[in-house]
């Protein structure tokens, strides 16, 4: 998710929100503060208020229902909030100390909230808890959880960029499986865009965040070292040059304007993209005349394949009276059977990688192959104002991939501009 705002600029401004919120008599769960709950007698039950974001959000009283049935003296009260204005409520939450127990927190979000001091150190707990010892996740899905040396979340879902290719296609132009390496992947692009005019080879999306970091890691970048970024260094600049090529040979189209489903079925417009796991079921639903003639593959590889790792983790509220009782939930919500249960209702890939050995997950051929992408993905760096620099990243490849600026000049540009965020 992207932030609406910084953590800094609206800090202030969110006590005047809380006040508009209180007065215009929002959902009881809105002041049902962590301070408002708790056991009030011998027998009585703890009550802890869950944020849930998006679409999910809608799925967790189900999971919650069954938390309470093991843990009778414990009430979950979930309250759902849209993505594009939880960032805010969180903001309330912090300036007013008073908000959930346990928090939905974007991968992304977690260097601003951490470095506020809104999410709860872990680190010492996390032992009196067999289900969220580091182990039994992913590193990739484990590092976005951690924040200055400390552990201020667990992983809860996971999604990963994968390719997505119509098999009977690319076994016309002469690949009997997906291509393995960049070298073959640009031959294929280039043998699918041959067919005939208004055909292309492959679809790269230019509003994609994660697509310049990701094909520069591939080809052996640090991104940034020590705050430094290293964005027109040769690495990056070459992985800019690899991408652009898939333009300026008509691989792959601009401003076309087609949804990608409609593009990837008949005649394969567009036979290969890269997204994420929500890409299967869409697929299966909008398309399932493609049956047998499309699969997916782990990225193809220059020094590596690493893919970008996205998803969402859990977090404890810094000013919980409730720590115990949101340590459970954590520790629920991380066990490989719950985990199971949500991808059945979320369709939201495990973050555990017991459940990963489900056949549920080992018989689905495109789903086992997002779990081996897992063993080779990464988050975007960890720090605050990455949101600022990504977004610029978009404006600099957009003037290359139109032609406006050649690529060293243009990442020179846009390096110093990282330059100047990061020193902020």
């Amino acid at each position: 998710m992207t932030f609406k705002k910084s953590l800094t600029a609206t800090l202030a401004g969110s006590v005047l929100l809380m006040g508009i919120l209180s007065a215009c008599g929002g959902n009881k769960a809105d002041n049902n503060s962590t301070a408002d709950q708790g056991s009030t007698g011998k027998g009585s039950k703890v009550t802890l208020n869950v944020w849930g974001m998006g679409e999910e959000a809608k799925s967790l009283p189900k999971i919650a229902e069954q938390f309470e049935a093991e843990n009778p003296d414990i009430k979950i009260n979930v309250q759902p909030l849209p993505w594009d204005t939880a960032h805010d409520k969180l903001l309330t939450a912090v300036a007013s100390k008073k908000g959930p127990d346990v928090v939905q927190m974007g991968t992304t979000w977690i260097p601003e909230f951490a470095n506020a001091g809104a999410l709860m150190d872990l680190s010492s707990d996390i032992a009196n808890y067999p289900e969220l010892a580091d182990s039994n996740f992913y590193e990739g899905s484990l590092n976005t959880t951690k924040y200055d040396g400390k552990t201020v979340g667990v992983p809860w879902y996971i999604d990963t960029r994968v390719l997505y290719y119509r098999t009977d296609l690319l076994k016309e132009v002469g690949y009997d499986q997906a291509p393995k390496t960049w070298d073959e992947l640009k031959d294929a692009a280039d043998k699918l865009k041959a067919r005939g005019a208004n055909k292309y080879g492959i679809s790269l999306d230019v509003k994609e965040q994660t697509l310049m970091f990701m094909f520069a890691r591939q080809n052996g970048s640090k991104l940034i070292e020590g705050n430094k970024p290293l964005f027109n260094e040769p690495q990056f600049v070459e992985a800019v040059d690899y991408l652009n090529s898939f333009f300026k040979d008509g691989d792959t189209p601009l401003d076309l304007g087609i949804d990608i489903v409609a593009g990837f079925k008949g005649d394969g417009i567009l036979p290969m993209f890269i997204s994420g796991p929500w890409m299967v079921k869409l697929i299966n639903d909008q398309a399932p005349e493609l049956k047998g003639k499309w699969a997916t593959a782990v990225l193809p590889a220059k020094e590596n394949n690493i893919s970008a790792l996205g998803g969402s983790n859990l977090s404890v509220f810094q000013y919980t009276q409730h720590k115990e009782e949101a340590m459970k939930f954590l520790a629920y919500m991380s066990k490989p059977e719950t985990q199971l249960k949500w991808l059945e209702l979320a369709n939201a890939l495990p973050s555990t990688k017991k459940a990963w050995e489900d056949p549920k997950l080992t018989s689905d051929p495109n789903l086992k192959v997002i779990g081996e992408q897992m063993k080779s993905s990464e988050p975007m760096p960890l720090l605050k104002p990455w949101e600022q620099v990504a977004q610029e990243a978009l404006n600099s490849f957009e003037k290359i991939y139109r032609g406006q600026s050649k690529t060293q000049d243009e990442m020179n540009s846009f390096n110093k501009k990282a330059t100047d965020i990061l020193s902020k």
